[in-house]
């Protein structure tokens, strides 16, 4: 059965084509799409490529309508979500809704929230693989065909690039070392100037802040000085004075509260303020207690806050003083190792084109260990998509997947790629003593699909991706390479959701589930048009796709023989 994996449980299309409004509800395993031609098997997955991220285009929009939608249910397990991390999903579930109006303008959404096209993207590389005649075209890619490879056999890049990582980066300390080599007379005084003066200030965290705020205290001594008095003389006056003030009011009502609720109230806040304001009285006396002039100790900071100006002027940027402080401490903290590469001078370049070397060591070793896990892979995956597509009416042919490595014994810098250093190929080989000849040149248009139809069924049981479309992956097959499709797109439903659109009835006929698409007579599809069929309308389909023609006796008798197939 199909393991736990997401996969498209319903898609809803409107205006799209030759489709006015149809909803399908799609179930795991395989289901097969089929119906005459032109009547809008494709849209459906033209639908599907939209909400997938596809390029938006004002011609799908049927005549006559404002805009087309495209909208596709998905269920996503909980150990798929970490997928989706960008991704609201909820419940389980992610609804992808795309429009596109008749002037090309496109929308979309995941759950309600609005999405890029660059999003809708990545959620497709995640949930579904669709194959067809242009699909198949990129397989000939080298790229294509290293993923393909890489997948099957679980390849993990992560040590072979880390080890790259550390390679470039001290590839680019020498590099930098060097040039400074090249200047170290005067970035050396530079450095030691620099290092020289930040020590003889020593500045500390917001001391330039702190410093201000006592300048702005010292130079105003006696504006400080009078304003306090006043404030004093208007709190402490024995006839006028606020606290004498409040201290008569507070005595006025000392008997006449217990006489009104409400009067208590007014003499508590009364109260309140009297020892508020005599608490105000007491901090005024300590600061006027402590404001007296210091003319050394402002010279002082005057003196200090200068040598922090041409600190900052001499060798920082145009942020704020205290800010250029804080970067320049950074600096002076890195100085000392930068004063050491540069007085190290060639011996220090030594050292790290030692360390360069060890480095380069582990690279190659991660590189050749990468290789023998891909030229193992490759063997596998050749002797299992073999054994496929001689099942796929090519008996005698053999697929061979090459990986061509670098020379380790003297490789080149350009050999190592981000990707490793093979380059990865795949060949047919017609007959046994026939030369290989490269997939693009050597399988026609059928075998391609079924190429494709092998590798996906070999590499599916190790592979995330939930729902697999194959469109008229049949292509140029017929007879018992047509059952043989079947046999192997239903094998490949046993561990993932296979969508396929097919003419060839002996590959609908090993479907779970059968969908018919039919026009009216004016040419439009409707939602009754979208059908799911079972029993004896299966059995009609399959022979009309047998026979082309209605009610042919000969025909559904075959039909019938051909759905026995799968039991």
């Amino acid at each position: 059965m199909v393991s736990e994996r997401t996969f498209l449980e319903e898609i809803t299309i409107r205006s799209i084509g030759v489709i006015d409004q149809s909803t399908l509800e799609i179930s795991k395993g395989l289901t097969v799409l089929s119906g005459e031609t032109g009547a809008g098997k494709t849209m459906i997955l033209t639908a599907l490529n939209l909400i997938l991220g596809g390029k938006a285009d004002s011609a799908l929009v049927r005549k006559g309508s404002e805009r087309l939608v495209a909208s596709g249910r998905f269920s996503i397990p909980k150990a798929q979500e970490m997928l989706f991390e960008d991704v609201l999903v909820e419940d389980g579930e992610l609804i992808v809704v795309r429009t596109v109006a008749a002037d090309g303008k496109s929308k979309a959404t995941t759950n309600g929230v609005s999405a890029t096209a660059s999003t809708l993207a990545t959620i497709g590389e995640n949930l579904v693989e669709v194959h067809g005649q242009a699909a198949n075209h990129t397989i000939t890619k080298s790229s294509r065909q290293r993923e393909l490879l890489d997948r099957f056999g679980a390849i993990d890049l992560s040590e072979y690039q880390s080890a790259l990582h550390d390679y470039h980066e001290m590839k680019e300390r020498i590099a930098s070392l060097k040039k400074s080599i090249a200047a170290k007379d005067k970035e050396l005084a530079e450095l030691r100037e620099f290092t020289k003066v930040f020590s003889a200030i020593n500045p500390q965290h917001n001391e330039f802040t702190e410093i201000e705020a006592e300048i702005a205290r010292l130079s105003s001594v006696e504006e400080l000085r009078n304003a306090t008095a006043l404030a004093t003389s208007a709190v402490e006056d024995e006839d006028a004075g606020s606290l004498t003030s409040l201290g008569t009011a507070r005595r006025s009502l000392e008997n006449a509260r217990s006489k009104d609720p409400m009067l208590e109230d007014i003499y508590q806040q009364l109260s309140e303020s009297f020892f508020l304001l005599a608490d105000a009285q007491s901090a005024l006396n300590s600061y006027a207690s402590r404001l007296e002039a210091d003319p050394q100790r402002l010279d002082f900071l005057q003196e200090r806050k200068s040598q922090f100006n041409a600190l900052v002027k001499k060798f920082g940027g145009s942020k704020g003083v205290e800010e250029e402080i804080q970067s320049l401490s950074l600096r002076f903290k890195s100085s000392s190792d930068a004063i050491a590469d540069l007085e190290g001078g060639d011996a220090r370049l030594v050292e790290l084109e030692k360390e360069l070397a060890s480095i380069k060591k582990n690279l190659l070793t991660a590189a050749k260990k990468l290789s023998d896990a891909r030229s193992k892979a490759a063997t596998t995956l050749s002797q299992k998509v073999t054994s496929e597509i001689q099942q796929l009416s090519m008996p005698h042919s053999t697929f061979v997947a090459k990986v061509e490595s670098a020379d380790y014994a003297a490789p080149k810098e350009s050999d190592f790629a981000s990707h490793g250093c093979d380059e990865i190929s795949m060949f047919i080989q017609g007959h046994k003593d026939a030369p290989l000849v490269p997939l693009a040149k050597g399988a026609s248009g059928g075998e391609m699909s079924r190429v494709m139809l092998a590798l996906e069924v070999v590499i599916a049981s190790t592979h995330p991706i939930g729902t697999y479309v194959f469109d008229e992956v049949d292509a140029g097959v017929g007879g018992k390479a047509a059952i043989e499709v079947g046999r192997r797109l239903h094998s490949l439903a046993q561990h993932a959701q296979v969508i396929v659109v097919t003419h060839l009835p002996q590959v609908a006929a090993w479907a779970d589930s059968h969908f018919v698409v039919t026009k009216n007579n004016d040419g439009t599809v409707s939602q009754s048009d979208v059908r799911q069929v079972s029993g004896e309308e299966r059995i009609e389909e399959i022979a009309r796709m047998l026979a082309g023609l209605e009610n042919s006796a000969s025909a559904r008798e075959h039909a019938t023989e051909l759905l026995s197939l799968k039991v």
